[in-house]
C-alpha cells in the first residue's frame, strides 16, 4: 500500500491472514481478514475464536450444520440478488435453493491495526464480479472488568453503484421470523443450561424480532465453564434494528438491517451500524447484564 512519507509502525507491512486481538494483556480473539473458504459460503472476514478473559471459546466457525456461519461477522442474505450470507438462497414462493449468486467481501486496505483493534476498508463484490458496496469497518477490544471485556464493531456501508441497491432478509420474501442479515454471532455448541436475557424478559420469544437495549446469552454448567455474551446497539440507527435470536438447534444472535420490509440504498448513500458486545466469564443475572450493557455503551 503506497503512502506519502514514512509509515507508522502499525502499517509497516501487511499483517498475517489471521490478526490476533488482545484485551487486559490476554489473547481474546482472532480476526480472519483474508478467509480461505468456499465461494458457496460467501467468503468474508470474521472473528473466531473469540474467548473470555479466562480463555473459554464463545464462537463457532463452519459447523457441519451451517458451514456458512463464521464466529462474529457481518453478512447479508440478499443484496441486489447476491447472497453475502452463504449457503442456500431463500426464493419467494419456492423456499431455500442453491443458486450461483454468492458474493464475497474482500479486504481493500488497512487504516490501522494494533493488538487492541483495527480498521480497514472492504469491497462487497457480487457473484458476477461487480462492486456493490464499499465498507469501512473497525473493531476495538477493551477490558471492562476483571472478568469481562468489550468488543466494539463499527461498520459503514456505501452503495457504489449508479442505481438503488435493495437489501432483503428471507422474512421480506415470505419466510416467517427469518429477519436475519447484518451483524451476526454464531455461538459454540450447546452444552449446559442456556438462557436468553433482555430487558423485555427471558427466552427467545421475548426478544426475537423486536428492538431492545440489549440481549444476552448465558451458559451455566457448560463443559468448559460458565460464560455470558451480551450485545447492545451503540448508536441510534442500530437501536432501531430488530434482534434475530436462535437457541433451539444452535446459538445465534444478530442485529438485523431489515426484517419484513426491504432496505434500499440510493447511489452514494451510506448506512452506519455500531454494536457493543460484552464477553464475560460466568453466567450473569439479568440485572448484571443490564449494568454490563450500560458500561459497554459508555466505554465505546
Amino acid at each position: 500500500m503506497a503512502t506519502s512519507g514514512a509509515r507508522g509502525p502499525a502499517l509497516a507491512e501487511d499483517p498475517p491472514e489471521v490478526l490476533p486481538l488482545r484485551a487486559a494483556g490476554r489473547d481474546v480473539a482472532e480476526y480472519v481478514w483474508n478467509p480461505q473458504v468456499a465461494l458457496g459460503n460467501s467468503p468474508r472476514p470474521y472473528l473466531h475464536p473469540v474467548r473470555t478473559l479466562a480463555g473459554l471459546v464463545v464462537t463457532e466457525a463452519g459447523p457441519d450444520s451451517h458451514r456458512h456461519q463464521f464466529g462474529i461477522s457481518i453478512a447479508a442474505p440478499d443484496i441486489d440478488g447476491s447472497n453475502f450470507w452463504g449457503g442456500r438462497t431463500f426464493v419467494a414462493d419456492h423456499g431455500p435453493a442453491w443458486l450461483d449468486n454468492h458474493g464475497s467481501q474482500r479486504h481493500q486496505r488497512w487504516l490501522h491495526h494494533t493488538s487492541g483493534g483495527l480498521a480497514h476498508t472492504l469491497r462487497w463484490v457480487s457473484g458476477d464480479q461487480r462492486d456493490l458496496l464499499h465498507e469501512t469497518r473497525s473493531l476495538a477490544c477493551r477490558p471492562l472488568s476483571d472478568t469481562a471485556w468489550t468488543l466494539s464493531t463499527r461498520s459503514r456501508l456505501t452503495n457504489v453503484t449508479e442505481r438503488p441497491l435493495t437489501i432483503r432478509s428471507p422474512a421480506a420474501l415470505g419466510r416467517p421470523g427469518a429477519g436475519y442479515g447484518g451483524f451476526f454471532w454464531r455461538g459454540p455448541a450447546i452444552t449446559g443450561t442456556i438462557a436468553i436475557l433482555s430487558p423485555l424478559g427471558n427466552g427467545v420469544a421475548s426478544v426475537h424480532g423486536r428492538t431492545a437495549a440489549w440481549t444476552a446469552v448465558t451458559c451455566a454448567g457448560g463443559e468448559d465453564g460458565d460464560w455470558t455474551v451480551l450485545f447492545a446497539p451503540a448508536d441510534e440507527g442500530t437501536a432501531r434494528d430488530r434482534w434475530f435470536v436462535r437457541a433451539r438447534d444452535y446459538l445465534g444472535v444478530g442485529s438485523s438491517l431489515t426484517w419484513e420490509s426491504p432496505l434500499t440504498l440510493a447511489p452514494g448513500e451510506s448506512i452506519e451500524r455500531h454494536i457493543a458486545a460484552v464477553i464475560a466469564d460466568g453466567a450473569v443475572s439479568a440485572a448484571t447484564a443490564a449494568e454490563l450493557a450500560a458500561t459497554a455503551r459508555s466505554a465505546r
